[in-house]
């Protein structure tokens, strides 16, 4: 499962260096055109959120989940054959393309790894998981660029739709237990989908999150992503040996200085070689921890429910990053770099003097 996890989410993070060179050099759409359908992915994922309680309650939740990437792989290869796409239909395709990579994400989390584990190993898959999916994050663009290189969108394309076929075919082979419907579903419902009470944590995971979306719509290549992946093995290994029995408050605020950190080195010493590990450093910690802390916050039976508020501030922050950064930043890099640490200083701020003490007045785990 896990993966499964890591090669859905790689079918997508293939897309991020790629997908707006593409709709720049041969769409022909301009870079405000871009940064739009870039950030239209951000809005689609929470369009299906809603029924993502009812739908797996009403149907196999592993068909619930194959049957989105289906779709999902069908708004990656369209454009292949349909070429050049109007501005509209792209922007409509990747709203789709969020929707059903955010129901599939959804689902996956909320409820398919959940259902694999006994209880007291659920904490481990959610972390698990989650992390396979933040290599994708580095594993993802690094292929990209790669393939782009020798073939084009088109061979993106059509690796995405590999990855994609690859995960249903481990998520088909793995059994789902039976699970007997709740006597009155409700077609809509924030289960499975929004922790209300995670909302400010929610907000600053997101101002994060933008903040590194914005980095990554910058002209990078591949050798920056594989040091993005050494950043997020050394996170692995700060959280195992360095946090284990820190104060609670120290990862977070430890992440977000060594986020600050990177995009200062970005913006006075852009060709240094520690640039692209403090940043995965910086970045897998928080991420880790906030997960954590949506855990914590929820009630019984809302954990499904915790993992995809973690998911949708990871992913659309990221998407709402990466198409400010196409539409309003275009040939303005060092203001957007500017931005960027202005947005994770604010981050650290509403953490350290609100949302920490907040947090552990209210977590009920």
């Amino acid at each position: 499962m896990v993966v499964a996890n890591l090669l859905l989410s790689a079918s997508v993070t293939l897309l991020i260096p790629t997908l707006p060179q593409w709709l720049l050099y041969e769409d022909g759409l301009s870079a405000e055109e871009t940064g739009e359908t870039m950030g239209a992915f951000a809005l689609g994922l929470f369009l299906l959120g809603g029924l993502c309680s009812f739908l797996v309650q009403r149907y196999r939740r592993n068909m619930v989940c194959v049957w989105a990437i289906a779709f999902l792989a069908l708004t990656v290869v369209l454009p292949v054959y349909w070429h050049p796409v109007p501005f509209g239909y792209v922007v409509l395709l990747r709203l789709l393309q969020g929707a059903a990579f955010g129901l599939a994400s959804q689902v996956f989390s909320s409820t398919l790894i959940i259902d694999t584990c006994e209880s007291f190993q659920r904490t481990e898959a959610n972390h698990s998981v989650t992390w396979f999916g933040r290599f994708a994050l580095s594993i993802g663009p690094m292929a990209g660029l790669l393939l782009y290189g020798l073939g084009g969108y088109r061979v993106v394309a059509f690796v995405s739709l590999g990855c994609m076929a690859v995960a249903v075919l481990l998520i088909l082979l793995v059994h789902f237990p039976f699970r007997v419907p709740a006597d009155q579903l409700h077609v809509w419902s924030l289960d499975r989908f929004f922790l209300p009470q995670g909302w400010p944590l929610f907000v600053n995971l997101l101002l994060i999150t933008v903040a590194a979306g914005m980095l990554l719509s910058l002209p990078l290549d591949a050798h920056f992503y594989a040091l993005l992946m050494i950043g997020f093995l050394l996170a692995l290994l700060a959280q195992r040996f360095v946090f284990r029995d820190a104060e609670l408050k120290s990862e977070v605020v430890s992440g977000l200085l060594l986020m600050a950190s990177a995009q200062l080195i970005m913006i006075f010493s852009p060709q240094s070689p520690l640039l692209s590990p403090l940043l995965g450093l910086g970045l897998g910690i928080v991420g880790a921890r906030f997960l954590l802390f949506f855990i914590k916050l929820s009630h019984h039976c809302q954990r499904g429910t915790a993992q995809s508020t973690f998911l949708l501030a990871w992913e659309s922050g990221l998407a709402l990053g990466l198409g400010l950064g196409y539409g309003l930043f275009d040939g303005r890099h060092d203001a957007l770099k500017h931005w960027s640490v202005l947005l994770v200083i604010v981050a650290w701020a509403l953490y350290n003097f609100c949302l920490h003490n907040w947090f552990v007045k209210h977590k009920n785990r």
